[in-house]
């Protein structure tokens, strides 16, 4: 059977709460021998710590979400920093940036939109702070139309940190811009999905040593099963449309994927 690691889930969710044994014994006898669990704010990265610390085969990246931007305090970097030296932390996140759901979508202002985005942009340069500091790379989050936005706050970093953009969904010219900074991307079930071709035109262009996969667990699961609750086990149906899409072996990509997140992700080697 070919390994893989699960390079980006949320097993700290209520979701897993009772099952989490059962979620990493799954992840193993399908072939899925790491399981990176995200945090999304203080609280959930403290939860993902707890859980690395209970499972062998669980590390953990600490961070704050975009998307949670209203309930973060106004400096995050000392709570931050503290969680980031503890062990099997491998990395920051995630984080980045989220307009997609502006408050313009909520009965908001376009005032209301420039503050929600400039607020999202502190957030996103203490973590980029704290991961110099902390020689960790970041795990990068992108929805909406914030992409040249996200690589602006990235490009002062170019050589002193490495971005993994997650749930990559964008196009092969944006894979080339992330590449440019030394970066990698990311691919979730939405690869095995039939209304996504242009993310398989993605993965089709490139390099198959830069490129990672994962599920977003609890989210995205990939068929057969979307629509359902994703979790960790189901990174081996994401890898194999990726190796079919890249004209690879499961051996190939398993052995080129694992030592990229090794590379990437510290103490994960």
């Amino acid at each position: 059977m070919a390994v893989f690691y699960d390079t980006h889930a949320h097993i700290t969710w209520p979701d897993f709460a009772d099952d989490l044994a059962g979620v990493v014994s799954r992840a193993k006898d399908n072939g899925i021998e790491r399981i990176i669990t995200i945090g999304t704010d203080l609280e959930s990265s403290e939860r993902a710590i707890e859980i690395a610390a209970e499972f062998d085969e669980v590390f953990a990246v600490v961070g704050w979400h975009p998307g949670d931007v209203d309930a973060a305090p106004d400096d995050v970097r000392k709570e931050l920093k503290e969680l980031a030296g503890r062990d099997k932390v491998v990395a920051i996140g995630e984080t980045g940036l989220d307009y997609y759901r502006l408050p313009s979508t909520r009965g908001g202002t376009e005032a209301d939109d420039e503050t929600y985005k400039a607020r999202q942009a502190v957030l996103f340069d203490q973590q980029l702070q704290i991961a110099e500091e902390a020689r960790l790379n970041v795990v990068i989050h992108t929805r909406g139309d914030c992409f040249a936005d996200t690589l602006g706050h990235l490009e002062p970093y170019h050589g002193k940190l490495r971005a993994v953009f997650h749930c990559f969904v964008e196009t092969p010219d944006n894979m080339r811009k992330v590449l440019a900074l030394d970066g990698l991307v990311s691919f979730t079930g939405i690869a095995t999905f039939k209304n996504a071709a242009e993310v398989r035109d993605t993965v089709s262009e490139t390099p198959l040593d830069k490129l990672m996969v994962e599920t977003d667990s609890p989210f995205l699961a990939p068929m057969p099963f979307r629509g359902k609750k994703c979790q960790p086990a189901y990174t081996k149906y994401t890898a194999e449309k990726v190796a079919e899409v890249k004209g690879c072996s499961l051996e190939e990509l398993s052995r080129v994927s694992c030592e990229t997140a090794k590379g990437f992700f510290k103490g994960f080697g």
